[in-house]
């Protein structure tokens, strides 16, 4: 059992992470999956049936167990002072009619036996030689963890046991964007930098907004820009490239205040027997002493003015 239990952990544990393998390397489908699955659920039990359940049940006299006259020649093979001894206490034992002759050498034989220290065959240290077995796994997981590449493991593990789940492969590169910040100002051009970084460099990238598409500038290896000519809304875009699909991104865009017009209207004193004026977009104007000004100012993107 000892050694069951022993073997039973090197190899399911070895034949699990051969398989987490096949999954890493080739991103296999639900059906693909399914079979890695159930692969090693059936290897596990068939293991487990033959390692450790199938001892527990002789030990516990559900299965049965090798006779006693097997037992006698495995003993006397193990014992030189025993050899056939066992056997023929057995043997003598199976006659039909026991005469007083027959028992007093059962009686004699049986004696001469019972100095034999039968537990001594079994040697649990001799199990020492399959911990090796079980320390081979063990030391592939903690090269893995110190080389941080534990995730070949547990995210092929997760995609085996949620078989039914699509998943896709990692794409070969990824977009970064390379401003500071995505805030445009409104009617003044923005300019975009991205950079691709991974196992492949895209030769074109497209930009997508408002259902259009739109190729960027290639500046050195890996680099592209786009230019916002005037935005004047929120913007919102996804980068392409060789069927690579970027996550959305939002150019923001900043209004600009601006004064769209200003009336200055003069109220004249009534001495001077002139009506009153109004004066569109002119800051210049040649007025009597005492007269009342009022300017009105309509603005754009504006809280407040300072006059």
């Amino acid at each position: 059992m000892l050694k069951g239990l022993l073997l039973f952990f090197a190899i399911g544990l070895l034949y699990a992470l051969l398989l987490l393998s096949v999954e890493h390397f080739f991103w296999l489908g639900t059906t693909g999956r399914l079979f890695l699955f159930y692969s090693v659920v059936g290897f596990e039990a068939v293991l487990f049936y033959g390692l450790i359940l199938t001892p527990l049940a002789k030990y516990f006299k559900i299965q049965n167990r090798i006779d006693y006259e097997t037992a006698s020649k495995i003993v006397g093979a193990h014992f030189p002072e025993v050899k056939d001894k066992l056997l023929n206490v057995l043997q003598l034992n199976q006659h039909s009619e026991h005469t007083e002759f027959l028992i007093a050498s059962i009686e004699q034989k049986s004696k001469n036996l019972s100095l034999i220290p039968f537990k001594s065959a079994v040697k649990l240290s001799d199990n020492i030689k399959y911990l090796r077995y079980a320390a081979l796994p063990l030391v592939v997981l903690f090269l893995f963890i110190v080389f941080g590449k534990q995730a070949i493991f547990t995210d092929s593990l997760k995609r085996v046991v949620n078989y039914n789940t699509a998943y896709a492969p990692p794409a070969p590169f990824d977009f970064f964007v390379l401003n500071t910040s995505l805030e445009a100002i409104e009617n003044t051009p923005f300019n975009l930098v991205v950079r691709t970084v991974g196992s492949v460099v895209p030769e074109s990238v497209q930009i997508v907004y408002n259902e259009e598409a739109y190729i960027l500038k290639q500046t050195e290896l890996g680099v592209f820009e786009y230019e916002f000519s005037q935005p004047k809304t929120p913007i919102d875009f996804k980068l392409v490239a060789l069927e690579v699909v970027s996550k959305p991104y939002r150019l923001n865009v900043l209004s600009t205040p601006v004064l769209l017009s200003f009336d200055l209207y003069l109220d004249h004193p009534s001495y001077t027997g002139k009506s009153d004026q109004k004066i569109v977009n002119n800051g210049n104007a040649m007025i009597p002493e005492g007269t009342k000004l009022k300017w009105e100012l309509r603005a754009k993107s504006t809280d407040t003015v300072a006059f």
